[in-house]
């Protein structure tokens, strides 16, 4: 498996709008894409910090996973993004390597991107996805 970078930093939010104003007035971020990614229950935004980008979350249900992780922990970081050139292959490559998948094989996410998810038990506490174009 080769990491090439950080490719964004997820956070779950409660208001999108809220959030994207936040970065954009404050911060001085501009959003460049708004997207509902229909099976995982949320609306994103992003912004790009040089090479790495901030996603926001808002979940979309009550019962998807970022509406239960804000219920349970509260708004603030979700996840962390890793880039790879080989999802697939970086998924086993864990997984061989003894930690604990969300997902076995990658699905599609937000941007187009291909993703999968280690659990956050195997991963001293942070929700780590692999995510590429293929």
């Amino acid at each position: 498996m080769k990491i090439t970078h950080i490719e964004h930093i997820g956070i779950a939010v409660s208001d999108l709008s809220k959030a994207v104003r936040y970065y954009e007035e404050v911060l001085g971020l501009v959003c460049y894409a708004v997207e509902e990614v229909e099976d995982q229950k949320v609306r994103t935004a992003f912004f790009r910090v040089g090479e790495t980008k901030i996603e926001l979350l808002e979940t979309t249900d009550p019962e998807g996973p970022v509406g239960k992780f804000i219920e349970k922990r509260g708004e603030g970081i979700h996840h962390i993004a890793l880039a790879t050139d080989n999802v697939p292959e970086a998924l086993r490559e864990a997984e061989n390597k003894g930690i604990q998948l969300i997902d076995k094989q990658p699905r599609k996410g937000a941007e187009e991107l291909m993703i999968g998810f280690l659990h956050p038990k195997s991963t001293f506490g942070v929700l780590t996805e692999f995510c590429g174009r293929e």
